[in-house]
């Protein structure tokens, strides 16, 4: 598997080329407004280029002129999912039955779903909240959760923004051991600031500056 992506965005200012490997995570760093969380939103499907193309093991994505006209796969229905700073976990939901959501969505029985669900809260350590609602978590247990159930959709492709920006000095190192340990072959890109997180989780990294690549390694 491999993603490549060539966005250009008139108003956000964003003309970038970007590829992924096959089992890679690839930190995007950058200042803010530099074009890392639009770049992202387009891969996800949340946001339209103006022109670009985007082809992710072997599957194109968009493929957009300069008219704005070409193929352009709906979010839904790409493979990719997006975890975001905050959790946004469904309140009205138990924690078990969020993380088997993922794949509910695909088509997967209940049962299924929910022995889905049941590993990978194992899996981030979050199997003793599986009945608990998200008011009754903390922010470093509601971002477990949102990683148990972004992976229990099964994506080819896993962003995160900033997964660690609202959590607290001793809630982040945790959940950037188990992101190391989860993210270990899967192809991923992760947007941060934090030298802290190209170190523990990025086998390579791309700078963005005023919406271009200014620099990789």
């Amino acid at each position: 598997m491999s993603l490549d992506v060539t966005a250009r965005l008139r108003a956000r200012d964003l003309d970038v080329t970007v590829s992924v490997a096959d089992g890679q995570t690839l930190a995007l760093t950058g200042p803010n407004g530099a074009g890392k969380s639009s770049l992202l939103a387009v891969v996800a499907g949340l946001l339209v280029p103006d022109t670009g193309r985007a082809v992710l093991d072997g599957r194109v994505l968009f493929d957009l002129d300069a008219a704005g006209r070409g193929p352009w796969v709906p979010a839904h229905d790409r493979g990719v999912v997006l975890l975001a700073q905050d959790p946004l976990l469904f309140p009205h939901l138990s924690v078990l039955e969020n993380v088997a959501f993922g794949p509910r969505s695909r088509g997967a029985g209940r049962r299924r779903a929910r022995a889905a669900a049941v590993q990978w809260l194992e899996a981030v350590g979050a199997a003793p909240l599986a009945h608990r609602r998200p008011a009754a978590l903390s922010g470093g247990q509601a971002q477990r959760v949102a990683v148990a159930r972004a992976l229990a959709a099964d994506p080819r492709l896993l962003l995160l923004d900033e997964p660690f920006a609202s959590l607290d000095s001793t809630a982040a190192p945790a959940l950037r051991e188990l992101l190391r340990r989860v993210l270990a072959g899967r192809m991923a890109v992760v947007v941060t600031h934090d030298p802290a997180d190209v170190e523990a989780l990025a086998d390579a990294e791309v700078r963005l500056e005023h919406g271009r690549v200014a620099g990789a390694s």
